[in-house]
């Protein structure tokens, strides 16, 4: 890399970030995610207006040199990795044990009924509808739709429960509980899909029943392993280091390895990173100090990748107002409906409270993004389609938290009137 290279990415990372930061915080000022405010960052900054705008300036800075593009994309997929792992350390399986048959319900309905859906949908829909983009691997597509209509944004519906004051109620632990099968099975089916069409050079002639058995071979030695060791590990390891900044510095040599690990064996990179996130997850609160430090690192690293992702198309041109129509109602219908059929077979009534759940669950936020950009980049989804999916996304994401309170506030004043009228009697 040249000098006038290394100052053109310099501005590139400079003008990302700072979008990032400007439209994020608008966000954060209306009580919505902030990865909205980056993703609409990255339109506006990307082909869609700043491109139509000044085409020239645009070109010069963003596309005029291979090695500046090269480091920029490695960048931003570090930046996923590092979220994703944060995703991971938010997953606490041990809520499993404490929560039960509600939350393995919830999550296993809540996620196998929308991807059975989204399968549906597309082999419902004439094949021309999607493309000629999809047709050479239309099954995977076609799960590719099911999980985006299941996919759940564990980080985003923290951040919101957080929000509204749940996170520590016993509604905020059964959501986030949930969304810990979510996870598990949406994450290794993507892996499984993106292994069957994009084949690495290790694993050259790979089917889904490969993928499969390399998965859970990933699953046994860093989710297995990492549960049963990574405590001993990290207590032993606290002394050795600076606090908090050491024990962080090794918590991202374990993310690279695990990372690594998984994409040499023909998976891809994110489900190492999550692994390893998800094997650790139990040790955040005897590590709270790191944990907060991890968090503060990716929150600064992270929004590239979002702007990233605005960046990657021109969202006005691949607009499809009848796709995004049809894939937001169907992410909807299919992901509440699938929480209240999973709440009635663990036995709750379907009252308000499950009808929250049921919004919360369905905001995809980040990890939709994530999704979609993934898919795209593969080649598994056009441009058209990944519009339609970030927008689906987005969408879900700022209705959930309006949703929910609305939601709750009602039961609440309900409840309270009751409560009158009994103490009246």
């Amino acid at each position: 890399m040249t000098s006038p290279d290394f100052v053109k990415l310099a501005l590139q990372l400079t003008t990302m970030l700072g979008f990032a930061v400007l439209f994020g915080e608008l966000m954060r000022r209306v009580k919505q995610p902030a990865v909205v405010g980056e993703m609409f960052g990255g339109i506006v900054l990307g082909p869609t207006i700043f491109g139509w705008v000044a085409p020239s300036l645009y070109e010069w800075l963003f596309l005029s040199s291979a090695n500046v593009t090269t480091v920029r994309d490695a960048a931003t997929k570090l930046g996923m990795l590092f979220f994703l792992f944060y995703a991971g350390l938010e997953v606490n399986l041990s809520d499993l044990k404490t929560l039960g048959k509600k939350a393995i319900s919830i999550g296993l309905i809540g996620t196998v009924l929308p991807i059975a859906a989204g399968v549906a949908l597309v082999y419902a829909l004439p094949r021309t509808f999607w493309g000629p983009a999809v047709q050479a691997h239309f099954f995977s597509f076609a799960l590719f739709v099911g999980m985006n209509l299941a996919n759940s944004a564990n980080p985003v519906i923290a951040r919101i429960l957080l929000d509204l004051g749940l996170l520590t109620r016993s509604i905020g632990a059964l959501i986030m509980s949930a969304t810990i099968v979510d996870d598990l099975v949406n994450w290794t089916l993507f892996a499984m899909i993106l292994g069957d069409i994009a084949p690495s050079n290790a694993v050259p002639h790979s089917s889904l029943a490969v993928n499969a058995a390399l998965i859970a071979l990933l699953f046994v030695v860093v989710l297995g392993a990492g549960r049963r060791f990574g405590p001993a590990a990290l207590r032993w390891i606290q002394p050795h280091v600076a606090w908090p900044s050491g024990f962080v510095g090794v918590m991202a040599l374990m993310v690279l390895l695990a990372s690594s690990a998984s994409e040499a064996l023909g998976v891809h990179a994110f489900l190492g990173a999550f692994l390893i996130g998800a094997a650790l997850g139990d040790t955040r609160d005897h590590h709270k100090d790191a944990h907060d430090v991890i968090g503060s690192f990716v929150t600064s690293f992270a929004p590239i990748f979002f702007i990233s992702m605005g960046m990657s198309t021109n969202f006005i041109a691949n607009f499809d107002a009848l796709l995004v129509a049809i894939v937001l109602v169907a992410a909807c219908l299919s992901k509440v409906g699938a929480v209240l059929l999973g709440a009635k077979a663990a036995g709750m009534p379907l009252d308000r409270e499950v009808w929250a759940i049921g919004f919360g669950l369905n905001a995809r936020g980040a990890t939709g993004i994530i999704l979609a950009g993934v898919g795209l980049t593969n080649g598994l989804i056009d441009a058209r389609i990944f519009v339609a999916m970030v927008v689906m996304a987005a969408t879900t994401s700022l209705i959930a938290g309006p949703m929910m309170s609305r939601l709750l506030d009602d039961a609440g004043a309900r409840d309270s009137g009751l409560g009158a009228r009994q103490s009246q009697r």
